[in-house]
């Protein structure tokens, strides 16, 4: 028996175009005379499908394009799919017809064994994680138990993605004798999440007594990011099986896994190659599932908008990149030249577009309102309209043009509001949103260590929004170091303003990062997307009331 993995890239909603790949790539597996053929969790619709699940038409479509394509399995291989299943019947409302809340109506996230020609069995996904990036428990409805398949003389047991971090259900497939144990999975990436991964399987394989295949999805949807990896692992918990990451395949393994193991432990990767990785496939992914033809973004000289273009050259071709310089009375020589090397290192055309004559207008038609001369100069008033000024010219580029603006904030400045709402925090996505600046540090030295992509003097220099004459970072935040410190106990590690203080940290300045978070929920509120690379992304992973005095 031969058994293929196939780690395919599906687009949420995309029904019709989600069966061509998967049909595409059981053909490829049939030519290798694979015995069976498995996509990983919802392939058939994509994840998260989120409400589209309550839509009927959408379940109706999706059960549709699984029969079809059970039909394919009559002369070649069995296949395991990801699909929505509905099971029991509607009520009628008189004023809601067909109503998705229907206690009635009960769809599972579920795998499907095709065979023969048709659905044989269903596998109702049994845990359903309703945590971070998961609300499956307000759309599915869970399964009573793990399912066993016979298939070619063999017993197969068939959990889905949280199931398998159950200590319950390997344990009651191994009471029933099973010889294999396969797992679909829609696993988003974060840091460090693929060796739990491997740790969580081996486990599981060594309670089921057989050996495990994994299956995971790949591919960027909206900010979150499926990383692929599946593997295979034998009864003791050993690799002798492990795909790419960040990327399509489909992987051929014998089920007999008697050879002794082979790459026991991931591959040894720099820590940033990951994330860069993961950054890349969010933004590709974004961009091409949703058809824009490229993107744009504003070019400061600073390293936050220097890391977002190389991240999106490298995701997109430079050809797909354009660069907007924005200068102001403020903005530095060293700015513009900065800004220029980084557009030429990265080869992507730029084009300049001065605020000043826009300052000024604002200036005579306001002036009257504030009657105070040269407001303009206080960044309070003045340097809001100009970075709204920044924002509006950029959105005005995107709309002629059709590119996507980047929004290039990091999480350092979203956390505590040091940005202009409608101004910088403009943008259709934004892939250095859920890094730290310390981050954005250690990932420039590390894209540089590669090949030169960003300006030493932007890596070098004192951050600054250069809305007025001198301005710098740290005139009103602490030093990066101690802000992503303290912002990591109290975000990452839910710690409050006295447990923080009690570790060490000036209470002044807890104090004051903590209130900043608090008070400017509502900006992060309406913030774009960004690539998810950690498990606290604002908007899906934090979610506090925008009113909120505790």
């Amino acid at each position: 028996m031969k058994l293929a993995l196939a780690q395919i890239n599906p687009t949420v909603g995309d029904i019709s175009g989600n069966a061509a790949k998967i049909l595409e790539c059981y053909k490829k597996a049939a030519a290798q005379t694979a015995d069976i053929v498995v996509f990983p969790e919802l392939a058939l619709v994509g994840y998260p499908p989120e409400d589209l699940v309550l839509m009927p038409s959408f379940v109706r479509k999706a059960m549709q394009a699984a029969t079809e394509l059970a039909k394919k399995t009559r002369n070649g291989p069995a296949m395991i799919i990801g699909c929505p299943w509905e099971e029991g019947k509607r009520k009628t409302y008189a004023k809601v017809p067909g109503s998705p809340w229907d206690e009635k109506r009960k769809i599972y996230n579920a795998a499907l064994f095709l065979s023969g020609g048709k659905i044989a069995h269903v596998a109702h996904k049994i845990i359903l994680p309703n945590y971070s990036v998961f609300d499956e428990k307000r759309i599915f409805t869970p399964g009573d138990g793990p399912m066993i398949i016979k298939c070619g003389g063999r017993k197969l047991g068939l959990l889905v993605c949280e199931d398998v971090w159950s200590n319950r259900l390997p344990r009651e497939l191994s009471a029933k004798g099973i010889d294999l144990l396969v797992v679909i999975n829609a696993s988003p990436f974060e840091a460090g999440k693929p060796l739990r991964r491997r740790e969580v399987a081996a486990a599981a394989a060594k309670k089921a007594g057989a050996p495990l295949v994994y299956v995971n999805m790949v591919g960027g949807q909206d900010d979150i990011v499926f990383d692929g990896g599946s593997f295979v692992l034998d009864a003791k918990g050993r690799c002798v099986l492990q795909m790419a990451e960040f990327e399509e395949g489909l992987g051929i393994y014998p089920v007999e896994v008697t050879a002794a193991a082979r790459n026991p432990m991931l591959p040894l990767r720099d820590s940033q190659d990951p994330l860069w990785r993961a950054m890349m496939l969010g933004l590709s992914d974004y961009v091409g599932k949703n058809g824009f033809p490229g993107v744009v973004l504003g070019l400061s000289g600073g390293i936050d908008s220097a890391l977002t273009a190389a991240v999106a050259v490298d995701a997109l071709g430079a050809d797909k990149v354009k660069g907007v310089l924005l200068p102001s009375p403020y903005t530095s020589k060293k700015s513009t030249r900065d800004a220029l090397e980084t557009a030429r290192l990265l080869g992507i055309e730029t084009m300049e577009v001065s605020i000043t004559a826009g300052m000024e207008i604002f200036d005579e038609v306001l002036s009257p309102v504030f009657r105070q001369s040269g407001w303009m100069k206080d960044v309070s008033l003045g340097g809001n309209v100009q970075a709204r000024l920044r924002g509006m010219t950029l959105m005005a580029i995107s709309n002629k043009f059709g590119w996507m603006l980047l929004s290039t904030g990091n999480k350092s400045e979203l956390a505590v509001g040091y940005s202009t709402l409608y101004g910088d925090s403009c943008g259709g996505y934004n892939v250095i949103k859920d890094l730290y600046k310390t981050q954005v540090y250690a990932l420039a030295d590390w894209r540089n260590a590669q090949s030169r992509a960003i300006p030493e003097h932007s890596i070098i220099r004192a951050p600054t929004a250069e809305l007025a004459p001198g301005q710098k970072d740290e005139d009103q935040l602490p030093p990066y170091a101690v802000l992503d410190s303290i912002l990591m106990l109290h975000l990452e590690g839910r710690l409050s303003a006295e447990e923080i203080i009690a570790k060490g940290y000036p209470k002044a300045v807890v104090e004051k990062i903590v209130r900043l978070v608090r008070i400017n929920e509502y900006k992060r509120r309406q913030s774009c997307p960004g690539v998810r690379l950690s498990p606290m992304l604002f908007g899906r992973d934090r979610r506090f009331p925008l009113t909120n005095k505790f």
